[in-house]
């Protein structure tokens, strides 16, 4: 099984005062999906790669926040949708995994489902910037597969 842990949903549960958006500017609470479809997107996208067993993290963050894990990751000063922080690897493990951490700036994120999918891939191996599309190809099946 698949343990998902979510950080930061809280940040956008304060935005049902705020019109819609909470003070990081993140969506409602209302548009994230629920966590029983978040821990359903991770099983998915890291049983494509054959892991079934093992532990990640869903961090929802700010701008700023995510401008500097960016800047310190990636020697980039802007924001971005989504990073990834692979603990095990790609190489098999006896037993559950520590996945990683998947990193989410929700106001740069058209879409969370794609979002998610897109951090997990990277999470068990997979990189659409070195591969010759794979990621990206495998990424749109299981999200057309999940709305199916």
């Amino acid at each position: 099984m698949i343990e998902v842990e979510l950080v930061g949903a809280e940040l956008s549960r304060a935005s049902a005062v705020n019109g819609g958006q909470s003070a990081a500017g993140l969506p409602s609470a209302a548009a994230l999906p629920s966590l029983q479809e978040i821990r359903r997107l991770c099983a998915l996208a890291a049983g494509s790669a054959g892991v079934r067993d093992g532990h990640l993290a869903i961090e929802l963050v700010d701008e700023l926040r995510m401008t500097e894990l960016n800047g310190r990751y990636r020697s980039s000063q802007k924001p971005t949708d989504v990073l990834s922080f692979p603990i095990d690897g790609a190489e098999p493990v006896g037993g559950a995994r520590e996945l990683g951490d998947v990193v989410i700036c929700l106001a740069h994120t058209a879409d969370l489902r794609e979002a998610i999918v897109h951090g997990v891939l990277h999470l068990v191996g997979m990189d659409h910037e070195t591969d010759e599309g794979q990621m990206l190809s495998l990424q749109q099946e299981l999200l057309a597969t999940e709305s199916a």
